[in-house]
């Protein structure tokens, strides 16, 4: 059985490079299996996770629970670690 990357997403209102990575994991969605948690980033945890990793810009994105990301979602990136696992997908 295999096991799905999770793309943890923390978001911060009228971010346009929030909208356009939510976009890219959707199309993303239709080729590869994953699950994607959306965080806002005023709660609890998008809180913890923003001190946690310091991020300069939003959106955080987190592939399996470590930094993948911050601002504008490196499509390409993405979808080649996709690609290469595709069991558990994890950073460099």
């Amino acid at each position: 059985m295999s096991v799905k990357p999770v793309i943890t997403l923390v978001q911060a209102p009228a971010c346009h490079y929030c909208d356009d990575a939510a976009m890219a994991l959707t199309d993303l969605g239709a080729r590869f299996q994953f699950v994607v948690r959306t965080v806002e980033r005023d709660s609890d945890e998008g809180q913890r996770l923003i001190l946690r990793h310091r991020p300069p810009m939003a959106p955080l994105a987190l592939v399996d629970g470590e930094f993948f990301s911050s601002g504008r979602l490196p499509r390409r990136r993405l979808e080649k670690l996709l690609q290469s696992s595709s069991c558990s997908a994890r950073t460099a």
